[in-house]
């Protein structure tokens, strides 16, 4: 990432963008076993195996710690609602119809999921403590576009329709998956406690930008290149993309692990950022072959807790039960 001889400065596309265009939210979450060599014995240390540093694991920082608050969720809830579909209606399920969504934490739904993200995004910038920032990051220093950066641009809040067209712009130009975004917000919020900043109106599109990058460069098995996202960007150079990018690791001292148990905290956030702002996502009645599917995935995860059982729980004998149990003489030393 960002040296000469990587992909990063290769004159051509990645093949990521050449593929045939599929949908993006039908990746599902896959884990690799730990490496241990036969041959040598050696165990191969994975990075969510070592310790993290004292000043890391810190109890408020929740891009790290499972059992912290998110900041984004403390942010959203110190003033009123943004409501961002006042035209629709929420739907209840009743007695004869059921609704459900098809988004769960290992399959979340992409376009609920960017609106989520960039609504996150916003709060950190309305309800942001300062404005302390980095050069790097700064748009009137390194701007993104040849448009004339106007002269208030540290100063006007950009709203919630402008975060996610820019946002939506690169995942579906990338094509980029729903669970990409969710790691975006932990790197974002990892940025801002480790390098004790803000995001705001002047460098809110390039903190995104880098976090989607190494976001990109993480999670997906085909990431894209920084060549590419100039392709996107086409007045952004790849020495600039390079530049950030090194930057945005240095910030987060390398530390781009992101536990299980962290993506499900924010996943889960996420969703409660839904609800308060009425973002509904989206929910279909439940028909019989959507019925007869879950039905068969619970009495197929009952049948397995049944065996586990039967051999982990051992029963106690009482007194009406003592067929079969023998008596053994005494010895006496």
């Amino acid at each position: 990432m960002g040296a000469t001889v990587s992909c990063c400065m290769s004159p051509g596309g990645s093949p990521k963008l050449a593929r045939r265009a599929v949908e993006l939210d039908d990746y599902p979450i896959t884990t690799t076993g730990d490496d241990v060599s036969e041959d040598t014995g050696t165990y191969l240390q994975h990075i969510s195996d070592r310790e993290v540093p004292d000043e890391l694991a810190q109890e408020s920082n929740p891009s790290d710690n499972a059992r912290a608050s998110t900041i984004f969720l403390n942010k959203s809830q110190t003033d009123g609602k943004c409501v961002t579909s006042p035209g629709l209606s929420k739907k209840y399920s009743s007695c004869s119809t059921i609704f459900l969504d098809d988004s769960t934490v290992s399959l979340p739904n992409l376009k609920s999921t960017v609106k989520c993200v960039t609504l996150a995004i916003y709060y950190h910038i309305k309800n942001r403590d300062s404005n302390r920032s980095l050069d790097i990051f700064d748009e009137k220093i390194h701007p993104l576009t040849r448009e004339k950066v106007p002269e208030d641009y540290y100063s006007v809040d950009p709203e919630h329709k402008l975060i996610y067209r820019f946002v939506r712009t690169l995942f579906s130009s990338a094509q980029l998956t729903a669970e990409c975004a969710i790691v975006t917000l932990v790197y974002l919020e990892r940025l801002l406690t480790y390098a004790e900043m803000d995001i705001c109106p002047c460098n809110w599109k390039r903190i995104v930008l880098g976090a989607i990058l190494l976001a990109s460069k993480v999670w997906d098995d085909q990431a894209v290149w920084n060549v590419d996202y100039c392709q996107i960007l086409k007045d952004i150079t790849v020495e600039d993309m390079n530049e950030m990018e090194r930057h945005f690791l240095e910030l987060l001292q390398f530390n781009i692990n992101v536990p299980a148990s962290v993506y499900a905290k924010y996943y889960f956030d996420l969703r409660s950022l839904a609800d308060d702002n009425n973002l509904n996502f989206p929910l279909e009645p439940l028909d019989n072959q959507r019925a007869t599917k879950l039905e068969a995935i619970s009495r197929l995860c009952e049948d397995r807790y049944k065996d586990l059982g039967k051999v982990t729980i051992r029963r106690s004998l009482s007194a009406d039960n003592l067929v079969g149990v023998r008596t053994t003489h005494a010895v006496l030393s």
